[in-house]
């Protein structure tokens, strides 16, 4: 019975010093130490201390108690698609000033380069269905071609 008693009286001496309720954080000794120590000081977020991080939060919450904002796009998304729309209309003002910039001897040339790569094409599309003994034959008719050039040099 003794025992329990002391078990009891030291329980309430322990609630007699903390009369927060208990909280399971304790105070740290430095508080109540010598008042010469210097005390820390919280640091400060750089992000959150900025104003324009305040400001912007402050938009968002606003717009949330609006209620705007809830089914349009976020803000981010929307200047990436700005950026990306800006970006295609560039691409298509420059492309244009190039075709308008094109000298006759330039566009003669590039009707040619396209024809010969249509050709190239025209061409592979025959050699795929062509049977196989018929690329062997092909690709020794271009050894031997190669072959009799080394001889004769």
């Amino acid at each position: 019975k003794q025992f329990s008693f002391l078990l009891a009286s030291m329980y309430t001496e322990i609630q007699r010093e903390q009369p927060d309720g208990g909280n399971i954080l304790t105070d740290p000794d430095y508080i109540d130490g010598n008042p010469d120590l210097i005390k820390p000081k919280k640091l400060l977020n750089p992000v959150k201390a900025s104003k324009s991080h305040q400001e912007l939060h402050r938009e968002l919450l606003l717009n949330h108690k609006r209620g705007l904002g809830m089914e349009s796009k976020p803000e981010l998304q929307r200047v990436l698609e700005h950026r990306r729309r800006n970006q295609l209309i560039r691409q298509k003002k420059e492309e244009e000033e190039a075709k308008k910039l094109q000298s006759p001897f330039e566009k003669e040339l590039l009707k040619r380069h396209q024809r010969l790569d249509q050709l190239e094409k025209e061409q592979e599309k025959q050699e795929d269905h062509a049977p196989e003994f018929i690329k062997v034959k092909e690709n020794l008719r271009r050894t031997s071609t190669v072959a009799g050039d080394e001889k004769a040099a």
